[in-house]
């Protein structure tokens, strides 16, 4: 019985984090897959700038490193930014797998130009960057926002009737005008409108969290892991250091609060 740990790159309260666990139900699992969703103890309440960047990349790292002396047998990241990833890689022999490069390649495997849908013009930066960084601005038809800022707690409740026209309307003119083939939804925060959306558009949609539970259910069941020539190990691992960080951190938090 696989057990695969969920990264949550918020500090989300339980509602917060059912609401992410709500993607379980968009895709057929294993009866036997396990998923247990666990928020980071602190971090960003915004995800636009490098400053933002850096302190997720510490949170989601944290929050993973011990997943593999917990019994857990893979880790999942639900974030577009892929934040820590390289890091738990470098730290655990279990599969790490996170969405942004993934549905990238995924979409390329459907098609061969995508796009990617993003939430508000501030978010336009990170993903941008991301195709650059992973050498697929050949393939990527254009990065679109339909401008309507995130809410990483609430996702899109409430807002079904504005939001989700806008995102088809923008969905459309990758397609129309920037000649996507495929498109890639921005965040796991958009995952309720994953279905309505998939129903209107004449071309795939990649549900970027969904897809994370699938493709390390396919590494478990053909015995493969990230690379150790890619991610290698630490000569000097600081665990320690990174979890009295990050206490210090959500003590931090919880000060600010009160």
């Amino acid at each position: 019985m696989p057990r695969i740990l969920v990264i949550v790159p918020f500090a989300l309260d339980a509602d917060g984090v059912r609401r992410r666990q709500a993607q379980l139900s968009a895709v057929q699992l294993a009866p036997d897959s396990t998923f247990v969703f666990r928020p980071v103890k602190a971090g960003p309440s915004s995800f636009m700038s490098p400053h933002d960047f850096a302190l997720m990349d510490v949170a989601i790292f944290e929050a993973g490193v011990t997943a593999e002396e917990d019994g857990f047998d893979a880790v999942c990241i639900d974030t577009m930014s892929d934040s820590g990833m390289a890091a738990l890689r470098s730290v655990l022999d279990i599969p790490v797998v996170s969405p942004g490069r993934a549905s990238m390649l995924f979409a390329l495997t459907l098609g061969s130009k995508f796009s990617v849908l993003a939430q508000w013009d501030p978010a336009l930066y990170r993903y941008r960057h991301a195709v650059r960084e992973y050498g697929l601005s050949a393939q990527c038809a254009s990065v679109r926002s339909f401008g309507i800022p995130p809410d990483f707690d609430a996702l899109l409740g409430g807002k079904k009737e504005t939001a989700f026209p806008k995102m088809l309307e923008t969905c459309m003119a990758c397609i129309e005008e920037d000649g996507a083939e495929v498109i890639c939804l921005g965040s796991t925060t958009m995952h309720e409108a994953a279905a309505w959306l998939a129903e209107r558009l004449p071309v795939p949609l990649i549900n970027p969290g969904p897809l994370t539970y699938k493709l390390v259910e396919t590494m478990l069941a053909l015995g493969l892991t990230h690379s150790r020539a890619a991610y290698p190990r630490p000569v000097s691992p600081e665990l320690g250091l990174l979890h009295a960080m990050m206490d210090g951190a959500r003590a931090y938090a919880d000060g600010s609060k009160a």
